[in-house]
């Protein structure tokens, strides 16, 4: 099971959408695929067609410890399983303070998960919930838009990635830099692309999730882009990133194609 963290500090990133549409890719490619929404806003879980204020119980009830995972999972009708969140979430930032192991919280309730994949959608803060989900993690991905502000936040996501890794996860690692939003006709966009790429090298992911009119719609549908419009753009550029992203795993497919 790999356990990734999708996680920026900075919002509006499309970090949300990469977490539902990788989530959906994965489970289009025959995988086992576990969507945790850690954010308040619960986005996640409405772009996973689960309405939130009826989403009980959530993960606020799993770190607090009062539900085990397996109690909270939502079989979604796009193939992937789902742990809400709603706004209760937002006061676990103070009640998880006060328990033991409160870095640990949900690394301890996937310890008997059963999956392929478990896409953690964090929320754009460095806070106790982001801390739980990038302890819980084997790798982090970091969606970000090409512009001149994303770099400056990066280095700051970088090195609190270095802490918890030194201090908390000795297994955590960046797993990938994703370029959302991606507008090819910037020049801006084009100049942060290449500086991207001269100082991280293979860690930015050669699959790049272009601006694209109906991954922004889909949401509002409460569906993956997959099951929005899966001939669209985004649709298939997060198809491409999951495949790409299990070449870099080395990951045997063959229970998807087939073969």
């Amino acid at each position: 099971m790999k356990v990734i963290a999708i996680t920026n500090q900075k919002g509006g990133v499309g970090k949300t959408t990469t977490a539902v549409n990788l989530a959906a890719s994965f489970a289009q490619l025959g995988l086992r695929a576990l969507l945790i929404d850690l954010d308040p806003q619960g986005n996640a879980t409405t772009g996973a067609g689960v309405f939130k204020r009826e989403a009980l119980p959530t993960v606020y009830q799993i770190l607090l410890g009062q539900v085990r995972l397996a109690e909270t999972c939502i079989g979604t009708e796009f193939g992937f399983d789902l742990i809400p969140a709603n706004r209760e979430l937002a006061g676990a930032e103070v009640e998880v303070v006060e328990l033991e192991r409160r870095e640990y919280r949900l690394s301890d309730a996937l310890k008997n998960a059963s999956y392929d994949f478990v896409l953690v959608d964090c929320p754009p803060a460095l806070n106790m919930l982001t801390v739980n989900g990038l302890v819980a993690a084997d790798c982090a991905v970091i969606p970000m838009q090409c512009e001149y502000y994303a770099l400056e936040g990066l280095s700051d996501l970088v090195d609190t990635l270095r802490k918890v890794r030194a201090r908390l996860n000795s297994r955590l690692e960046i797993e990938g830099l994703l370029r959302t939003m991606f507008n090819p006709q910037s020049t801006l966009t084009q100049q942060v692309s290449a500086e991207l790429e001269r100082h991280f090298g293979r860690k930015v992911y050669d699959t790049i999730i272009p601006r694209n009119v109906r991954l922004a719609e889909a949401p509002s549908y409460r569906k993956p882009a997959l099951f929005f419009d899966r001939a669209s753009r985004g649709a298939q550029a997060y198809l491409a990133l999951a495949g790409e992203m299990l070449r870099r795993f080395d990951v045997n497919t063959a229970k998807a194609t087939g073969n």
